[in-house]
């Protein structure tokens, strides 16, 4: 009875040791994930600056390589690893992610401005290639 009390709480404490590991690697991950993004895009920004690039270019370009730079590391390491259906899934998921939920989020802020041209040819031109995209994945594989 002893020795089964021993074995258990052994067995509890390994259990709350590789659960307070992962956590702590978990809360680490995204420190560096924070950390990393303000550098790469303190850095970028600094850079365009000297180079005298207008801060509106910046803004847009700085921004979309800080907030996808963590879905390239994955795609990358995914299609390295030989999954291509998980890369294919993180582009897709992360677009759809960034249109309707960051782009829903600010327009449930303040009221958006839309130029007609967004409307008249950017929109049709986004629902044109997601259809595209979702038509080439019909047959169960985008290679």
């Amino acid at each position: 009875m002893a020795r089964a009390l021993i074995v258990e709480r052994l067995s509890t404490n390994r259990l709350m040791t590789g659960l307070m590991a992962a956590l702590g690697l978990t809360v680490l991950g995204l420190a560096g994930l924070v950390v990393g993004g303000e550098l790469l895009v303190g850095g970028a920004s600094s850079l365009a600056a000297a180079a005298r690039i207008s801060p509106l270019i910046i803004g847009i370009t700085v921004v979309s390589f800080g907030t996808s730079a963590p879905e390239l590391a994955v795609t990358v390491q995914a299609a390295y690893a030989g999954s291509p259906e998980l890369a294919v899934g993180n582009v897709v998921g992360s677009n759809i992610a960034n249109v309707l939920l960051i782009l829903g989020a600010a327009a449930l802020v303040t009221p958006l401005a839309v130029q007609s041209r967004i409307v008249k040819v950017d929109l049709p031109m986004v629902v044109a290639a997601s259809l595209g995209l979702w038509l080439l994945s019909l047959d169960g594989g985008l290679t």
